[in-house]
């Protein structure tokens, strides 16, 4: 991917320090020589003399100084957003997103959206790829101005060896190989919830912060889990699936086979399916009727009249906030988390999402445990996963 002609007589630990730093700019957008001479423990003239380099390579440029703190004020160092751009899908089992975002996480142009079901579609891999490879091809881009692609999608994933157990079959096995020799880019994908888990870390609420958990509240409720600084994927890299939990003796059958799981009673599929029943039975609201057929539709209608103060909508959507919290609550008495983030789809409807959580804590939650942690509705909203989709592809920068 990365030809570093020039830099070849410096050597492979030199490279790989250069990698390091376009790594760490792109996380952390505007930091000092200083500041990343300790964060890669290397010293200061050495991190001084790359940076040179990188900027007489054009990939960083210099920002101008810090604010003053009372001494000498240090030049600032930002990535040049075009030097390389990232491919970044976001996937659900009902429609599908693809974007091209700059190396400041800005839209290179319009994200496209088109309906994709995974469920017992065979030929879904094949679709994704073409889709891609359309997109790319629209853009204008060369693909070596291309670091690669990042893919959030539903399942239980193996990010390391590129496999989805649930959907997108793949005959030779890793579907990153797969999309990457068709495409001839790096690839990598990871389940859907940890990579919004990964833009909030990264980018959002959970920046900073050492032990979160972010419910990506979509067609499921899904769990991306922050320990010690971390994403946490777990020993097989399944943690975080919160959508199942048992909760309820419901006997409602849910997308896992089971009955009973948290997501048969808060997911925004459920949402949808009370607001079109309440409807039907003649309940009052300013809503008359939901697009049919067309469940992202449905429920951006649904957040917008809640957020307008419909009492109807309200009423449905904090009954599956409050379900949530319970769900929660189970999960701050083995984690006792700083922050819980409500981030994802869901996030759309803004802060109705935070009164009956924070009730459903108070309730089930032993004060002491609860006491300390915050809940918060994510800014990045329904961008996370395409931002954490990016953000996959740099994790990994400094090993391709």
């Amino acid at each position: 991917m990365l030809i570093f002609k020039k830099w070849l007589r410096m050597g492979e630990k030199s490279i790989d320090y250069l990698k390091k730093i376009i790594q760490h700019l792109y996380f952390g957008k505007i930091l000092s020589c200083a500041a990343l001479s300790e964060e890669l423990n290397k010293s200061v003239p050495l991190t001084a003399k790359m940076l040179n380099e990188l900027i007489e390579e054009g990939w960083v440029t210099e920002t101008g100084f810090a604010a003053s703190t009372g001494g000498r004020r240090p030049v600032m160092y930002s990535l040049v957003p075009d030097v390389k751009y990232i491919v970044a899908v976001a996937m659900d089992q009902l429609n599908t997103r693809i974007a091209i975002l700059d190396l400041h996480n800005k839209y290179l142009s319009d994200i496209a959206k088109f309906e994709l079901r995974l469920a017992n579609n065979p030929g879904a891999l094949a679709v994704l790829v073409q889709k891609i490879d359309e997109f790319i091809n629209n853009s204008g881009l060369p693909k070596n101005k291309l670091a690669g692609i990042g893919i959030g999608m539903p399942g239980f994933i193996d990010f390391v060896n590129g496999i989805n157990y649930t959907f997108l079959p793949c005959e030779e096995g890793s579907i990153n190989a797969y999309i990457s020799k068709r495409l001839e880019l790096p690839v990598f994908i990871d389940n859907d919830s940890s990579v919004v888990a990964l833009a909030e870390l990264r980018f959002g609420a959970a920046r900073g912060k050492k032990d979160a958990m972010v419910i990506n509240a979509a067609w499921g409720v899904g769990l991306g889990l922050i320990l010690n600084g971390k994403l946490f994927r777990g020993h097989d890299g399944f943690a975080g699936e919160f959508s199942h939990i048992p909760l309820f003796e419901n006997h409602k059958l849910c997308s896992c086979g089971k009955t009973g799981c948290l997501e048969t009673e808060a997911s925004l599929l459920v949402v949808i399916e009370n607001v079109r029943k309440a409807l039907a039975e003649g309940k009052l609201s300013a809503l008359k009727e939901l697009p049919p057929n067309h469940f992202e539709l449905a429920w951006e209608v649904i957040a917008d009249a809640a957020k307008k103060g419909d009492k109807l909508c309200v009423e449905l959507l904090s009954q599956a906030a409050y379900t949530i919290g319970r769900g929660a609550a189970i999960l701050i008495h083995i984690l006792n988390p700083e922050i819980i983030i409500l981030s994802g789809r869901g996030s759309l409807a803004g802060k109705i999402w935070l009164a009956p959580i924070q009730q459903a804590l108070n309730e089930h939650c032993i004060p002491r445990l609860g006491a300390n942690t915050g809940i918060e509705v994510s800014s990045l909203g329904s961008h996370a996963e395409l931002i954490g989709a990016a953000a996959l592809v740099m994790e990994h920068f400094e090993k391709m």
